[in-house]
């Protein structure tokens, strides 16, 4: 039922129905400690971040025990934004909001520093109106983990809009593994071609791994705001990128 995957009431059900089955915490993709050294590299501790799209994940928890001290939760769902609100309640720094990412207007210009999503960008490309949804959500939101290799993903961005698009890659974990299982480094960025087609002459076709795209906006769209740097997410109204 992907194409349902924009939906609220999908993730309600969903989030019901696997709380009655323990609720156990899911990561999409990838989890922090996989992930830490490329966050750290972008975002400092001190910087307040958004994680868009958070469902049950442990990842912000992740942030926080790292030093992360401002992570703020969005998520469609209102059942599972409950129950995380429930879970952290004795946590100040972890704070969850129920939202849809394709408007975020209830957050003032310049609230965060950077934004993480990891999935939603590809489950909103799954469902109904994909395209416009897209297209919604990266004018809210604007550094992404995905699955969607660089020949699909960069016109997809470029199009939305003007930043400057850095690539990381990490493979893919098995149940087996260790996070410090990578033969390739995480933090070092991969050159990137217009069209993305110098990735697959790099790693080969169907390579194994996930893709991280670090976006970054250009001094220009940020006059008066101090630049910086941030990994996977940043969202539209004028944060300090």
């Amino acid at each position: 039922m992907t194409e349902a995957y924009g939906e609220a009431w999908y993730w309600d059900k969903r989030y019901e129905r696997e709380a009655a089955e323990g609720g156990a915490p899911f990561d999409w993709y990838q989890k922090y400690p996989s992930l830490a050294p490329l966050l750290r590299l972008y975002v400092p501790p001190h910087h307040r971040v958004l994680v868009v799209g958070c469902g049950n994940s442990a990842f912000s928890e992740g942030m926080v025990d790292d030093g992360y001290r401002d992570v703020v939760n969005v998520d469609i769902s209102s059942v599972v934004i409950e129950a995380m609100q429930k879970k952290y309640s004795g946590n100040p720094h972890l704070k969850y909001m129920r939202m849809d990412v394709r408007d975020m207007s209830a957050f003032q210009k310049g609230s965060f520093n950077a934004v993480v999503d990891k999935g939603t960008l590809d489950s909103l490309l799954c469902g109904h109106n994909s395209r416009e949804n897209a297209a919604k959500m990266l004018e809210e939101v604007g550094r992404y983990i995905t699955y969607g290799a660089p020949n699909y993903r960069l016109r997809l961005m470029r199009e939305s809009r003007s930043w400057t698009i850095r690539l990381h890659v990490i493979e893919k974990l098995r149940l087996e593994e260790r996070y410090e299982r990578q033969t390739r480094e995480l933090t070092s960025p991969i050159s990137l071609d217009g069209c993305g087609s110098s990735v697959e002459k790099l790693l080969g076709k169907n390579s194994d791994v996930h893709y991280i795209y670090v976006c970054i906006k250009d001094d220009s769209q940020v006059t008066g705001l101090r630049r910086e740097s941030a990994i996977e997410g940043n969202a539209e109204h004028e944060l300090a990128i």
